[in-house]
C-alpha cells in the first residue's frame, strides 16, 4: 500500500471532483464538499492548507471511503 502524500489543497480538491465530489460552500479556511449516493449524501471537509497534514487527508479518504490508491489515480 502506498504512503499517504502531503498535497496542497487544492489538488486535493481536484482529485475529489473527479471523483464526483462538488464543492458545496466555503466558510473561512475550511471547504465542505458532498458526494451524493442512491440513499445517502456522503459530506466532507478539506482544510485550505498549503500543505494538509498527512493524517489529515488520510481521515478525509476515510470518511469519503475512498482507497488511497485510488485516490493516487486521480491526482
Amino acid at each position: 500500500m502506498s504512503k499517504v502524500p502531503s498535497l496542497s489543497y487544492q489538488k486535493i480538491i481536484n482529485a475529489l471532483q473527479r471523483d464526483n465530489w462538488v464543492v458545496v460552500r466555503q466558510k473561512g479556511s475550511h471547504i465542505r464538499l458532498e458526494k451524493k449516493l442512491p440513499d445517502e449524501t456522503l459530506k466532507i471537509t478539506v482544510p485550505a492548507h498549503k500543505p494538509v497534514k498527512r493524517s489529515t487527508l488520510a481521515k478525509i479518504l476515510k470518511q469519503a471511503r475512498i482507497d488511497l490508491d485510488y485516490f493516487l489515480d486521480l491526482l
